[in-house]
Parts: structure tokens; sequence; C-alpha cells
């Protein structure tokens, strides 16, 4: 037996007995005859004592450890003189005596601590030393209890976890497939999975009602914050449902992972935000509820002055800061340069303080009397003390500048508070999404997504008109993930099929497996895909789905800790029928 306990479970009620305890040796501190040393293990830290007056080989073996040293320790409990209270087992410490190493370790290249002092890249390298670290172990265990409590509240539901085939055939929507090549069958590839979707569709049309797995997903695309090559969906479908069903029944998961994780008992209904209004109101699909600030349209009002730039521009739009309008000429210059910033785009910033005395002080004095611009104040639903900032230019660009000047002056204002949630479902998307370059209609969700059926019709004359019978859950500011009720006729499915580009030919070489299922009395159902890497790293609060994912790929694609993507040998490559370029 290594351990009779683990280093994080030991306090004042085991005083005087004996344990046996393994693990990393956290810190060593020689102190003229004792030696304290931290071990540490999964479960926390414990405080061990080498007395040289007791045992000096003892004490001289625990000098000469290193740190990440792998040991094994018995000895007996006893109280600490100096309690340390930020540990559960800061109250005692083992008067060690004896001590076995398992295994010597190198000095590691950067501390195993919470503040470490290595860079992303290094600790990527070095992955397995970075999992050892307090912070990355606490992530992946939230993560572990998410995954349970997911399961736990879909088996309640009578949902069942099927698995779905890892090679698949490669599909044109979306973003890039990896394809993988087929020794067996020359000149042909495999794909792996964006997702699921026309498995679970199919497992609806084979009966089984209702499905979830939590499943690892690939899209070819460039990585950012919460994107990875590889990430995991929890991917589920329902049968005979309409939206609000499968609403209610993931609006239900949401709360139970909040009460069971965050200890945060959700008893309200989670507002529902029409994609229009999302847009119009916050300049994106994904708005962060937390605070106000919703964007006000000031296009009619502001106009047909002698302002040119704003004469010239096709939308004038702002949000009102509260209890801002002492915000300082340097603030706001460095507010000008943030909106400028060519991932934003804003092609200036005009701003208004409306000062407690009522007066009012803008940049645009010279053109705006007090009247319009207490005009502007009161369409903006504007107090005493505010500050309204205005963007102008094209409609869709201004929109999404001023999402992201919003989110930055709710991060100023210290508004977006991590310990509060503020989820919400955006509804009745768009159905299509007109590519200019292409000439043609692209799917906003994907092909199999139902029109909403007083919209129907539209297909035939108006097609940009259909709303989509789509949802996305949004926590924070975050797309959590979304569905939609899926088309379940033949007929339809053909005729969106024609209306995205794709000849008979070209749906039935992809797609005929699906149509030819629909011809088998395939039932109404629809679903929801949820990010687990992004729900867990919104609870766990880090800004990166890095950090939740034990072995993440970085911003090139790579994994710098096994050396991939690398060439394989030639002779591989001509078992695969392949040759480099």
């Amino acid at each position: 037996m290594y351990r009779t306990n683990n280093c994080g479970e030991l306090n004042i009620n085991f005083v005087n007995k004996e344990v046996k305890l393994s693990g990393w040796v956290q810190k060593i501190r020689n102190l003229g005859g004792m030696t304290f040393i931290d071990l540490r293990d999964k479960y926390g830290i414990t405080q061990l004592v080498f007395d040289i007056e007791t045992n000096e080989n003892l004490c001289e073996k625990a000098r000469k450890l290193g740190r990440e040293y792998v040991i094994s320790v018995e000895g007996k409990v006893a109280e600490r003189s100096n309690k340390n209270k930020k540990i559960f087992t800061g109250e005692i410490e083992i008067i060690v005596n004896k001590l076995i190493i398992l295994n010597a370790s190198e000095t590691p290249p950067f501390t195993i601590e919470d503040k470490t002092d290595g860079g992303d890249e290094l600790r990527m390298k070095y992955r397995y030393l970075d999992l050892r670290r307090n912070v990355n172990q606490k992530n992946l265990i939230l993560r572990h209890k998410m995954a349970f409590e997911v399961r736990k509240y879909l088996n309640n539901l009578n949902f069942v976890d099927i698995e779905t085939p890892v090679l698949i055939k490669s599909t044109p929507e979306g973003a890039r497939d990896f394809v993988v090549p087929s020794r067996m069958n020359k000149g042909e590839f495999y794909a792996l999975p964006q997702s699921p979707q026309i498995f679970k569709q199919l497992l609806m049309i084979a009966g089984y009602d209702r499905y979830y797995q939590i499943v690892k997903c690939f899209r070819d695309e460039d990585l950012r914050a919460d994107r990875q090559l590889e990430f995991t969906q929890i991917d589920c479908e329902m049968s005979f449902v309409e939206q609000e069903d499968v609403l209610e029944a993931f609006e239900g998961m949401a709360k139970h992972l909040f009460k069971k994780i965050k200890n945060f008992d959700y008893k309200k209904k989670f507002l529902q935000l029409t994609y229009e209004d999302a847009i119009n109101f916050y300049g994106t699909d994904k708005p962060d509820l937390r605070f106000g600030m919703k964007i006000k349209n000031l296009t009619e009002i502001a106009k047909n002055k002698n302002f040119e730039v704003f004469n010239n521009s096709e939308f004038i739009a702002g949000i009102s800061v509260e209890k801002s309008a002492n915000y300082s000429r340097k603030n706001l210059d460095k507010l000008t340069k943030f909106v400028r910033k060519p991932q934003i785009g804003a092609k200036g910033l005009v701003y208004v303080k409306y000062n407690e005395d009522g007066s009012f002080k803008s940049s645009v004095d010279k053109f705006y009397d007090k009247k319009d611009l207490s005009n502007w104040a009161e369409n903006m639903n504007a107090k005493k003390g505010d500050l309204l900032l205005i963007l102008f230019g094209e409609k869709n660009h201004t929109l999404n500048a001023l999402s992201e000047l919003r989110l930055e002056m709710g991060e100023r204002m210290g508004l977006r508070d991590n310990n509060k949630f503020e989820p919400l479902w955006v509804v009745d998307f768009p159905l299509l999404e007109w590519k200019e370059e292409d000439k043609r209609y692209n799917a906003m969700h994907h092909p199999f997504t139902s029109p909403k059926k007083e919209d129907i019709h539209l297909l035939d004359t108006d097609a940009s008109k259909v709303r989509a019978n789509a949802y996305d859950l949004v926590i924070n500011g975050v797309e959590i993930g979304g569905g939609s009720i899926r088309i379940f006729d033949k007929n339809l499915q053909a005729k969106m099929f024609k209306l995205l580009g794709f000849t008979k030919e070209k749906a039935e070489n992809q797609f005929g497996f699906l149509m030819n299922a629909f011809k088998y009395g395939a039932p109404p159902h629809g679903g929801c895909a949820f990010g687990f890497d992004r729900w867990v790293a919104l609870f766990a609060d880090v800004k990166s789905i890095k950090d939740v994912i034990a072995f993440p790929k970085n911003n090139s694609g790579k994994d710098l800790m096994i050396n991939t993507p690398s060439e394989i040998e030639d002779e591989q490559l001509k078992e695969l029928f392949l040759q480099k370029i």
C-alpha cells in the first residue's frame, strides 16, 4: 500500500494517528535543524516535517530531494503550531519517520504552481507537467462533473446515449472537413464528422425517440479562443417535438447545471429574443444581458444638419453609459482608438456628455445645439450624468462595431460580473443568407433546418425573408449551443437543396441515404448541440477553451507535446495511394 490517506483529507481529528502518504514534492524549506516539505497530490497539500535531532539521516535524505520528486512517507499526524487557514490540511503536519523515493525528477522547465513562470508554448510542450497545476486539475475535474450531471439529467428524461461513426462521408456545407484516405478503397476518402447531424436524424427515423451523445467533432478551420480543431459537443435529438418542447427540455438542463455546478438556482424562464431584435438592440446574435446599454437608432434625427459625416452615413446609432458624463478626454481618445482598430473598423466616435446640471458637451457642438442633443438623449433614454457614444457608417458594420463598443464599456464599468449568469434563447433566425460572391443562398444553420410553417410559401417568392425554426442558447454573451426543428418531408428537403444550389444529382450523391430514409415514415424531430468546451470554460471563468481541454492544439493547430501534425513515411503514403507534392 502506497498510502492510507491522500494529501487533502487529513485534519485535526487525525492527530496522533500513523499514516502513509504518497505524492509529489511541491516545496522544500530548510530551516536549521528542521526541514519542511509540502507534499502534493490531486486532492491537496500536506506539510511534512523532518527533525535533524530526531533522525539526522532521514533529515539529510529529505534535504536532497528536488521539486517534483515522487515520494512515499510514513509518520504521525501532529497539530501545527503555525496553522495555515488557506488549506484544508493547514491545522496539521506529518512528523515523518520513514521516507522512500519512488522516482526522482529533473528540475521542471517551469514552476508547478497556479501562478507559473512558464509561457503558453512551453507549457503546451510539457502539457503533462502543466496538468499537475491545481488550476488545470480544477478545470478538468469541473469538466468531469459537468459531463456527469449532463448524463444524469438526460438519462432521467429517457434519452439514450448512442455512438455514431467517426469515419463518415465528406459533405460540402459548413467548415472544411478533415479527410482520411482509405487503404482498402484506392483513391477514396472518409471524412471526420463536423457533427453527428445526419446520424441523429436517422436515429429519429429509426424510432429511438430521444438520443444524446457527448461526442468529439472535427472542423478544419482557423483557431481562436473558443475554437479547436477537435472539440466536444453535447449532441441531442428528440422526436415528435416542436420548438418549445426542445427549448423546455434544454432550458431544464441548463438550470440543472447552474444548480449542481454553480449552486445557482435560476428559477425564471429564459428570455426569448428574436434574431432581428438581438441584432438591432445589441449588434450581435449572442448578446450579453448582464448589463443594459441597448443600441438606439439615431439615423433619422441626426441627419440633415451641416455635419456631412452623418449625412453621408447609411446608419447612425449609439449607446448610453450610465453615470459616465465625467469620462475624461484622455479616456475618450483611447475609446476612439479602440473603435478604429482594424478588427472593429468604425470610422470614428462621437460623444455627448449629458451633465448633471442638464447641460451638454459633445464632440459635435459645432453642428448640433442643445435642443438637438437633448432630442438624442431623450431618444436614447439617457439621464443626467450619462455619456452617449455614437457610431456611424454602413448599417451592419456599424451594428457590429457598436456591439464591440458596448462590451468594452461593460468591461470598463465593471458590469460583466462573472458570478452572474443571464441566459437567453435567440430565436427566429433567417433560414438562408445570400452569398454575393457565390450568387446563391447558404444555409444560416445547416441544410436540414426547417422553415417556419407560415413562411414556407416565401421559398418560392422571397426566400431571404423565410425564418427558421432555429434557436441558440446564449449565456453572458457566449453562444453555448443551438439547434433547430428539422425538415422531415422529402419534398421540402429537395426544395431546400435546390435553393442552396445543389443539382439533383449532387443532392443524391451527398445525401441520398437521408432522402431515401424520409420515404419510410420520418417523424417530426428536432434537437440541439451544445459546445461542451465553451460551457465548461464559462463555468471555470477562463477565456480560452484550451484551458479546459486536457491536450489542446495551439493556434497553429499543432500539438507541441507530441509534435503533430508531422510527415509520415513514404512507405505509408504508398499504401494509401498518396504522394508528396
